[in-house]
């Protein structure tokens, strides 16, 4: 989109390009309303130890506040008593700044971000599985022209609309789409085939599916002896996975499984997607790894118009993920605990490399641990709002709460923020320049059209000053030798605040990386709308497409994965006997801190609700619109009824963009994935009754 600037305001314009062609979606149109909204901060807030209540302060104060609880915190407890919590939506350069910040200005292994919750699953099937993570390894475009597409856990006519455009563009073409999806979306109901399991039961419904393709002959064995290992392991596994198996398992008919593999197993081009309904489990890399398996099988990632992909789910899902806000790594997504990656990075920033921190801890074991014995007892936020959108939301509310300082930097005073020591305001995205990648890796430019309004400042400025203060605050002045650099200054140089400036150091610390920025340029991304990584010369092309010839292994071949089917973390009981589920609406964004101020969009979507099929709710005695109460072992919600035939009947779902009574993540599980640190959101045991 482009933005247009006048006297009346700031207005939202659309901008034929090759991924939505010009294509919004409601938020889109209407995101310029919150540039001048009334909630928005615009000056500090520190909240006053007498009152308990924020109050307005300058950012002199505020700043000395936190490098003074900071210290205080680091001084009684270490380094690593202070953590730092990211986000999805940050530009490239400010998720580079975050992670490099918390690596040596703070001096903490503690760091991740609420992109844990977002694709974390898909990230570690794809780099055991192709030696790389991104989201989608071939152009967007590769979907309009598919013969079969498979979309697994995915709602993007809600999530994601433009790319629906290429979903009708790839139906009017003679394709066919698959939707694997407990509940009739609003993708679903375009689908020409709608497979509608019980949740948690994807991983179960794929391996079906390999087992039908392998009985019927439809596996490519030249592409799996040629171009992957480990497949025989998947071969005798599935073996056990006969469709009458999985459909008493799933629910799915047996004949629905049967025509989903002959059009995965027959067609041209195919393409198989996953989203965050196959991630969000405390499975969530296994299952994704399934639908790999299926996609290696059948000979598709790498051949052109086919492969294995998998749809983000925040603004930059993508680019957040790969330059070091994540607890294990490092920019240009190399591991933390790699010798040759830390020696690369540090020398890059300009430090010893065993001055690096190691690895820290997953996001949600990272929240859980505040403020207990042993764990953080300061935490920095930039970005996320894990009041709403961490599971068990309460005890993680809980842990926020028992912290000697929470420092919250935002543009609205969000949930999390109101419970801050201090809040620190921070420019929207029409006002600071940056990148972001999108799923494609395709490096993209945002440009400010306007400065913050007064009082506010962009990440890297608060970042940079933050930086500066400590190293002053690292000196003893009896020591100081006043003819040296001040330590200030050499710090406020380290982190400089110019976007530009940080994105050229981040192309020197991803170069030779597996997501190598070292030949993007702001003045290349220009000229190409957008530039794909790998890209590791200024000169030359860049990647488009993966896999065309080799995988990133050191073999160069994809690896099969051999996975089963195991039950949910919690299963239901005469307690608890109903599923529940979570996921988003149309006009309603992530935590909501945003959209939930949006009159249009408040007026779409005004509060939470939960849907229940009209059997269940006839039994529960329950009516369209009736305030109902959903309880799990960890809390519970109360929201209005919402009566749809198009969800099972033995199956509940809320979206969980809302705060308060209506917090559908007060109920969430928090079991994670033992490899991804992914929390099982998709999937709990709960009982509901009208309240």
């Amino acid at each position: 989109m482009t933005l247009r600037a006048d006297d009346a305001g700031v207005t939202v314009h659309p901008r034929e390009f090759p991924t939505n062609r010009g294509g919004l979606c409601q938020k889109g149109w209407t995101a310029a309303e919150l540039l001048d909204h009334p909630d928005r901060l615009t000056t500090p807030l520190v909240r006053d130890a007498a009152t308990g209540e924020l109050h307005p302060a300058s950012w002199d104060t505020a700043l000395d506040r936190v490098v003074a609880g900071i210290r205080a915190v680091q001084d009684d407890a270490g380094r690593d008593a202070v953590a730092v919590f990211g986000g999805g939506g940050l530009t490239n350069e400010k998720a580079y700044a975050l992670g490099k910040f918390a690596r040596i200005g703070l001096r903490t292994r503690n760091i991740d971000y609420n992109g844990r919750f977002c694709m974390s699953s898909a990230a570690a099937a794809g780099m055991r599985a192709f030696g790389i993570d991104r989201g989608l390894p071939f152009p967007l475009a590769d979907l309009g022209r598919a013969d079969t597409l498979l979309l697994v856990g995915a709602n993007p006519a809600e999530t994601m609309p433009p790319l629906v455009r290429w979903l009708t563009e790839q139906r009017r073409d003679g394709g066919k789409l698959i939707v694997i999806d407990p509940r009739v979306t609003a993708t679903a109901r375009q689908a020409d085939l709608h497979l509608q399991p019980l949740p948690g039961t994807d991983l179960a419904v794929a391996n079906a599916l390999l087992h039908i393709a392998l009985t019927e002959g439809w596996v490519d064995r030249a592409y799996v002896a040629d171009r992957t290992t480990g497949f025989d392991a998947v071969r005798r596994g599935v073996a056990a996975w006969w469709p009458a198996r999985a459909e008493q398992l799933s629910g799915v008919p047996v004949a629905d499984l049967e025509a989903t593999a002959r059009a995965l197993g027959t067609g041209g081009r195919v393409i198989i997607l996953t989203a965050r309904g196959a991630e969000q489990h405390a499975k969530g890399v296994d299952t994704v790894t399934a639908y790999v398996n299926l996609a290696l099988a059948l000979g598709l990632p790498g051949r052109d118009g086919s492969g294995y992909g998998c749809l983000t789910g925040q603004g930059n899902g993508q680019g957040g993920r790969e330059h070091g806000q994540k607890a294990d790594q490092l920019p240009g997504y190399r591991r933390i605990d790699d010798p040759a990656a830390r020696e690369h990075v540090a020398g890059v920033w300009g430090v010893p490399a065993d001055e690096l921190p190691g690895p820290g801890v997953p996001a949600y074991q990272l929240l859980d641990s505040l403020g207990t014995p042993g764990g953080p007892r300061a935490l920095l936020v930039f970005g996320s709002n894990p009041v709403v959108s961490a599971p068990r939301a309460a005890r993680i509310e809980g842990r926020l709460r028992n912290l000697d300082l929470l420092v919250v930097a935002d543009l609205l005073l969000s949930e999390t923020a109101a419970l801050a020591d201090v809040v620190l305001p921070t420019a929207q995205w029409a006002e600071e320049d940056g990148t972001m990648t999108n799923l494609e890796g395709r490096v993209l430019r945002r440009r400010a059209l306007r400065p913050p309004p007064p009082g506010v400042r962009t990440d890297l400025a608060i970042i940079s000053d933050l930086a500066a203060r400590l190293a002053e605050a690292d000196v003893d002045p009896a020591d100081a030798n006043p003819a040296s650099v001040r330590p200030a200054a050499v710090a406020a140089a380290r982190f400089p605040a110019d976007p530009a400036v940080v994105f050229a150091e981040l192309r020197r610390a991803s170069a030779g990386g597996a997501a190598d920025y070292a030949g993007i340029s702001w003045d290349r991304i220009d000229a190409d709308d957008g530039v794909y990584w790998p890209c590791p010369t200024e000169d030359g092309p860049d990647t488009p497409r993966l896999f065309a010839d080799r995988f990133a292994t050191p073999d160069g071949r994809a690896r099969f994965h051999p996975v089963d089917h195991r039950p949910a973390a919690e299963e239901v009981c005469v307690t608890y006997p109903l599923h529940f589920t979570t996921g988003r609406v149309l006009a309603q964004y992530q935590s909501g801190t945003q959209t939930r101020r949006v009159a249009a969009l408040r007026r779409a979507a005004p509060e939470a609700f939960v849907e229940l099929h009209p059997d269940l709710a006839t039994r529960l005695g329950i009516d369209d619109g009736d305030p109902v109460r959903v309880t799990s072992r960890r809390g519970e919600f109360r929201a209005p009824a919402r009566l749809s035939a198009g969800i099972r009947p033995d199956t509940v779902f809320a979206p969980f963009h809302y705060a308060g009574a209506g917090r559908a993540n007060s109920v969430t599980n928090d079991a994670v994935d033992p490899i991804s640190g992914m929390p099982e959101f998709k999937i709990c045991a709960v009982r509901v009754e009208k309240a």
